[in-house]
């Protein structure tokens, strides 16, 4: 089994409120930085590139 590596956006601010993404496992894994046990939601690869696309194109 692969242990998730974490990593948080070089776009999130300062107060804390962002999210992590482990891009390292399938599925794609997502939790929030400041609730890192709280779960998390997963993605296939390609519904994660799906909205990484979309949000590319707003």
């Amino acid at each position: 089994m692969t242990t998730p590596i974490w990593r948080t956006s070089s776009h999130s601010g300062e107060n804390g409120a962002c999210v992590e993404v482990a891009l390292n496992v399938e599925p794609v894994r997502v939790r929030d930085t400041k609730d890192r046990d709280g779960g998390t939601q997963t993605y296939s690869r390609p519904a994660w590139h799906a909205f990484l696309t979309h949000l590319r194109t707003r």
